[in-house]
């Protein structure tokens, strides 16, 4: 059975249409103009980032006008892939754009940049494999996030002491492993700490959830109607019926032969197909998960990836070393990054001591923080609910 994986892992854009193209084509004319109006008030300015190692990358300062004195500033760190400066999802969509107007309002200055790899918004990719996939890129993307950060800092409109991580998915992990240890990758004590999509179990789980677990909830959670971890003929028959052509095709392999249960996967022939006891293993040995992180269907740039991020913390490890304000934000139908992660990194910060944290799980969104389908998320920018959250929290700690 062949296994639909996606292009990168913990990827923020996972279901990007026409990736190459730039955000403003594909728009309006009224929709372009909309989206310009959103930065009223707001001064934007194009900066470069000496990355190193031959990258200098595109970025943008964005400030509210008529403001003195230096502003607190957030920087926004990318989930995994090559992202532009806005984390582009879709034509006109990004999740960055909107937080970056949303932290205008509340009187902070931000800095968005491009990934390394990446030359203009779309994203656009760079053809230098060198820079696309560099040695140990994850190390490598936390480099780039300290230089960054470091640039912000140095910029008159900014206030060094008040820079904020803003992270999602990856960038939750950046900016935890960042936030933890300062000195090491020599960038001022972070003011804050937000995170979306949080990485907060080990790196394994989440691939193994993303792999062949979430095929697992998926057949308890749309096909076993009565809910008893068994499906008959009946039930897997009408549930594939409203999925779309690859995930039934995916699944009728496991499940069916005609209209009735596969004999070779009902191994106790009773007539039904035990998700758990008998569809799993099948599910298992088809995706081959237990071969991590070498799994079929995974190139050798993304293991490198994996084996990489895999020495460092995950957020509910590095994350209780900072003894500044945290938020940690997840969507309750995030099957990349489980809801259950953020609590955990949470619950660990509380341990450590800190008062000053909050979470928050919201029903029906998933990884890009929007209301989608848990199983079949279409990307979108962030539900304003939780821009509304993240401005309340800015304004509570500006």
């Amino acid at each position: 059975m062949a296994v639909a994986l996606a292009a990168a892992v913990l990827a923020a854009c996972v279901g990007i249409a026409d990736a190459a193209i730039p955000e403003s084509r594909g728009l309006t004319a009224t929709a372009a103009k909309s989206k310009q109006a959103d930065w009223d008030g707001i001064t934007r300015e194009a900066v470069q980032i000496d990355f190193g190692k031959g990258w200098v990358t595109k970025g943008e300062l964005t400030y509210p006008r008529d403001t003195r004195g230096p502003l607190p500033i957030i920087v926004m760190l990318h989930g995994s892939g090559l992202n532009d400066m806005n984390q582009t999802v879709a034509k006109g969509k990004s999740t960055f754009v909107p937080l970056a107007q949303a932290a205008g309002s509340e009187g902070y200055a931000t800095l968005r940049f491009n990934k390394r790899g990446v030359t203009d918004i779309g994203p656009v990719e760079s053809t230098d494999p060198a820079q696309r996939a560099p040695k140990e890129p994850y190390n490598q993307i936390q480099q780039d996030a300290a230089t960054a950060i470091r640039f912000a800092a140095k910029s008159p409109k900014v206030d060094p002491s008040r820079i904020f991580l803003l992270g999602h998915s990856e960038g939750t992990n950046v900016a935890a492993n960042l936030a933890a240890d300062p000195d090491k990758y020599r960038i001022p004590k972070p003011a804050g700490v937000i995170g979306m999509g949080v990485v907060g179990v080990k790196f394994r789980q989440l691939i193994t959830l993303q792999i062949y677990g979430r095929l697992l909830l998926q057949l308890h959670d749309e096909l076993d109607v009565d809910g008893d971890g068994q499906l008959t003929a009946i039930e897997a028959v009408n549930g594939l019926a409203a999925q779309p052509k690859e995930t039934a095709d995916q699944f009728r392999s496991v499940l069916l032969d005609g209209d009735k249960v596969l004999s070779s996967t009902d191994t106790n022939h009773d007539g039904q197909v035990a998700i758990d006891a008998e569809a799993g293993p099948v599910l298992r040995k088809s995706t081959g998960i237990d071969d991590y992180p070498n799994v079929p269907g995974l190139d050798q740039s993304l293991i490198d990836y994996i084996n990489d991020i895999s020495r460092f913390p995950v957020v509910s490890e590095a994350l209780p070393k900072f003894s500044g304000p945290t938020l940690l934000l997840n969507g309750e139908n995030d099957t990349q990054t489980p809801a259950r992660g953020a609590l955990v990194a949470d619950a660990a910060v509380a341990a450590a001591g800190n008062k000053d944290h909050k979470s928050i799980i919201y029903p029906g969104m998933a990884h890009l923080m929007n209301i989608t389908s848990k199983f079949s998320p279409e990307p979108g920018e962030p539900d304003q609910r939780v821009i509304a959250d993240i401005g309340s929290w800015l304004e509570s700690h500006r």
